[in-house]
């Protein structure tokens, strides 16, 4: 069985991986770590909390021209696809935890 690390330990690994510019994926794939594991570090760390982002909505000029997603990771979704509400909150997940 793997032993447990300490909150000091927790917290330094968090910070190693936000100073690496890496994705979770890559970060772990590099390190050893099990993503699953550091994601329960970064919910811990931000204690678990939903954060709400203000956004500004600009009219679309053209029709179709899809949209652009700027993530707080820095990572840009650009689409010309037409998503649902609900599609749309999923691709921003799944984007957020890669």
């Amino acid at each position: 069985m793997a032993r447990r690390r300490s909150a000091e330990e927790m917290d330094e690994l968090v910070e190693q991986f936000r100073a690496s510019g890496l994705t979770q994926a890559e970060y772990c794939r590099q390190t050893g770590t099990v993503l699953s594991t550091l994601g329960r570090y970064l919910r811990r760390r931000s204690g678990g909390e939903q954060r709400f982002l203000r956004v500004n909505v600009e009219p679309v000029l053209e029709p179709g021209a899809g949209f652009v997603v700027v993530l707080g990771n820095g990572r840009r979704i650009e689409s010309g696809w037409r998503f649902g509400d609900a599609d749309l909150a999923r691709l921003i997940r799944v984007a957020e935890s890669a």
